[in-house]
Parts: structure tokens; sequence; C-alpha cells
């Protein structure tokens, strides 16, 4: 079976950086929209270099008061001052340490929104635009925001979620759903390697639905994200 490619969002508060880096690709690291600040950017990019792991940035709507989980209803111009904002916060202190931005990947609601919602996706692709020399976008296939991004010609990589059921349009199985999260490890493993090498996903209502996926993002918050980690290791 090829390698899988892990990648964690972090910085978001838990503390846990350390237990999993040694496990991951690339990290997407919360940079002050919904969770984050100086100090914790600066400590997880730190760990990134030691374990030689790509590091990228969490942009989201600017709404740590509901971890930016919630859509926000914003002014086109100030969502894409909020996310360069976001990405020059991170960028600064990645300069600063000797590393590379490797992409960019946004979080939660926004995630969710452009995935579906092409002036969503428009505006994020523009406030990204002045960084996609550099880095690539992490989006979801088959996503309004992927298909807009390869039509501007920005690198993309195709993510899927590792712990999260999907519905049948490829969205997310909303997180007020009991079935929304998988936390059992050989459960995970098997969604991952059909996604992987059958390039179909299992849906929550039971079909079978055509993916791609190039890197499985591991919520950190997961309650036991290092367990799964380290059985995806070993069994890979």
């Amino acid at each position: 079976m090829p390698d899988i490619k892990i990648n964690c969002d972090l910085g978001e508060g838990l503390d846990n950086e350390a237990l999993l880096m040694p496990y991951i690709s690339s990290c997407s690291i919360a940079c002050g929209g919904h969770a984050g600040s100086r100090d914790i950017m600066e400590r997880v990019v730190e760990l990134a270099l030691e374990h030689r792991v790509h590091t990228g940035a969490h942009p989201s709507y600017p709404d740590r008061e509901n971890f930016g989980r919630r859509s926000v209803e914003m002014e086109d111009g100030a969502l894409i001052r909020s996310i360069r904002e976001q990405l020059l916060f991170l960028s600064d202190i990645l300069e600063e340490k000797g590393a590379a931005l490797h992409h960019i990947k946004a979080h939660g609601a926004l995630y969710n929104d452009m995935a579906e919602d092409t002036q969503k996706a428009a505006v994020f692709l523009e406030a990204i635009a002045p960084f996609t020399e550099q880095a690539v976008l992490y989006a979801p296939f088959g996503s309004e925001v992927a298909k807009m991004a390869e039509e501007k010609g920005t690198g993309v990589v195709y993510e899927a979620f590792a712990d999260r059921n999907y519905t049948d349009r490829l969205t997310l199985v909303p997180r007020t759903r009991k079935d929304a999260v998988i936390t059992d490890k050989e459960k995970i493993r098997e969604h991952v390697v059909r996604m992987l090498e059958e390039h179909r996903v299992r849906t929550a209502a039971g079909r079978y639905i055509p993916i791609k996926a190039d890197t499985f993002c591991l919520h950190g918050d997961n309650s036991n994200a290092v367990e799964i980690l380290e059985y995806l290791a070993l069994t890979s």
C-alpha cells in the first residue's frame, strides 16, 4: 500500500503538537482567526522544523468565540484583509525561523463554505493570491474552490478527512450529528485505505462515491489522535 500522508491542524490550544509531529508529513497552523498566538505559532513552527514536517497556514473567519465553526457574513474586502493578515502573521514567523510556507488550508466554516459557494471560493482565492507562487492549496476533491484554483493555475493538493464521515455530496457530516467523527482506529484505516487505493468513499448513507485524496487530515482534537497515528504508521 502507498504511504499514507497525514496532516494535522495544529496550534489550536491543545498543546499536543509534540506528540503528533513524529507521525505526520504536514501541519496547518492556526494563525489568529479562530485560534493561535505568536508564542504558539513559534513553538509549532520550531517543532515542525525539528521533525521535517511541512508547515502550512490555517486561516479562518475571524471568529475565535465560535472557533471558526460558524459561517460569518462579511464584506468581501473585509474577509480578504482578514485572511491576508492571518497569512502574513504566520509568514513573518516562518521567515524568522527559516521555514517555508508549504500550503494554505482554510479552517472550519470557511473551508466548508468555499467548497460549495463559488463567491466565497473566488474571494478566498483572491485573498491568498500573493502567496500561491510558493504555496499550494489544500482543498477537497470536487469542491468549487479546487476547480477554480486549477483553472487559475494554482497548485492544488486534494485533501480528505481520515476521521470524518462524508455525505453523498462529498461534504463532511455536520458535527451536530453523532456519526460525524470516526474514533475507532481500525475503521479510520479502512476509511483511508478505501479512499487511497479504490478512489472512493463510503458515505454515512452507505453509498460509494468517487473521491481523490493526496493527503489525509486527522484532527488533533480527536480523543485518541496519537493512538490512531501510531496505528496508521505501524500498518501502512
